[in-house]
């Protein structure tokens, strides 16, 4: 299917009298004939189900849509991006272990990496976009077990180069782990240009009218758990029954030891009632990016045209540093702006305050127009040097452009500009 007939049949198909929308599953549990049905489950989970904080219908669902959209094998739900990218993580990391990172990436993302993991005993080692082949070898150690990045970085907005990266993936025999989440399949399928296992923060595009938060790991079913890199993959574990992932489970290992141990032990599993409401904006994703990236767009043009904006950065724009790039990877270039403002914070902050249609939010990928200004909200901590020291220009809005009808959008920030 396409990806238009995906969104919308993609991981469930009704037969005689069942109903025609994902039915909502509420409940935790599953009822058996016998006490040998129940230890045969659990000798093999994939039989059957056990407890909703492995899998529950609902979630399958959709489960099944996302890894379908993506062109991956299988797929895992939890409960919001940071706990999908922190199993994707565990799932080939323990302590003594290290992994490469390029620099560009939420910093949500960041912080987990570089403190929360470090203090677990993972190290992250930041590689810049942009190093040569050599220094990149040079920074892998034995221990390295993947590499990451973000397909349209949040914020920088820069564009991930699949083709230098996934060959450095495979040269050193490590998965290339990619958030998609800026894309969406609809405008990037990272496991066609390389990418091993895929990560969204479902409640961005995805679900598309802020109200609720998750995320997702889609295995892609390709790399090889048995080059002598993962021993995980390929010894018993004897924490399930002695089961060999890679052996037993040779389609899609990494789903399926991320699942029988990672959410097994922590538990971040999503309702059945907020996969439901994932659906709903998955019915719709391949529309709303195609008019998500018109609109921005022409934002961005609108933007480019005052002469109140010092910088315009959007991958869809000739000017972007990585435009090659987004045409080579991307069907578009999302929704998300940054623009610098000429003067700094003030005017910024005074642009922002004038905003009438446009909400200032702590979110990104609406379905309605929002904005964040880093320096005066989320690092409103630091001072005009320290912002700059962390990337974050004191002039720099992240503008999320929406669906409203663009004569609206531009009309709003006509008149928030001549506030400035």
């Amino acid at each position: 299917m396409r990806d238009e007939t995906a969104c919308l049949h993609a991981g469930y198909t009704p037969t005689n009298t069942q109903p025609r929308v994902v039915p909502i599953v509420q409940s935790t549990t599953y009822v058996y004939d016998s006490t040998e049905d129940v230890a045969a489950v659990f000798d093999d989970p994939t039989r059957s189900l056990i407890y909703s904080r492995f899998a529950n219908p609902t979630v399958m669902a959709v489960e099944e849509k996302i890894a379908a959209l993506e062109g991956g094998v299988a797929a895992m739900c939890t409960s919001s991006g940071q706990a999908a990218t922190l199993l994707a993580i565990l799932n080939l990391c323990q302590a003594g272990d290290s992994f490469i990172s390029v620099p560009e990436i939420y910093g949500g993302t960041v912080n987990l990496f570089a403190v929360t993991l470090k203090r677990m005993g993972i190290e992250c080692i930041f590689v810049d976009s942009d190093a040569s082949d050599e220094e990149i070898d040079r920074a892998f150690k034995p221990s390295t077990k993947l590499v990451f990045g973000e397909t349209i970085a949040n914020p920088a907005l820069k564009v991930f180069d699949f083709g230098k990266w996934s060959a450095v993936a495979k040269r050193h025999k490590v998965p290339l782990i990619i958030d998609n989440t800026f894309a969406t399949p609809i405008l990037c399928k990272p496991i066609e240009h390389g990418a091993d296992v895929v990560i969204h923060s479902t409640s961005k595009y995805m679900d598309g009218h802020a109200v609720q938060v998750g995320g997702v790991i889609v295995d892609s079913g390709r790399f090889d758990w048995t080059n002598g890199n993962f021993p995980d993959f390929t010894t018993p574990d004897d924490s399930y029954h002695g089961i060999t992932y890679a052996g037993t489970y040779s389609q899609a290992p990494f789903i399926i030891k991320a699942r029988m141990q990672l959410m097994r032990d922590f538990g971040c599993y999503p309702a059945a009632h907020s996969a439901f409401l994932l659906n709903l904006g998955l019915e719709t994703l391949a529309m709303r990016m195609k008019q998500y990236c018109e609109n921005a767009l022409v934002v961005a043009r609108h933007f480019e045209a005052s002469d109140k904006i010092a910088h315009v950065v959007y991958p869809g724009l000739p000017t972007h540093p990585d435009y090659a790039l987004t045409q080579r990877y991307l069907k578009g270039a999302s929704g998300v702006i940054s623009v610098i403002f000429e003067g700094g914070k003030a005017p910024a902050q005074r642009f922002m305050d004038s905003l009438k249609l446009t909400s200032n939010q702590v979110h990104v990928a609406d379905i309605r127009s929002c904005v964040l200004h880093p320096a005066s909200e989320t690092h409103r901590q630091l001072n005009d040097e320290q912002l700059r020291q962390a990337g974050i220009d004191p002039g720099m809005v992240r503008f999320s452009v929406g669906l409203e009808a663009i004569d609206d959008i531009l009309a709003d920030i006509d008149q928030a500009l001549a506030a400035c």
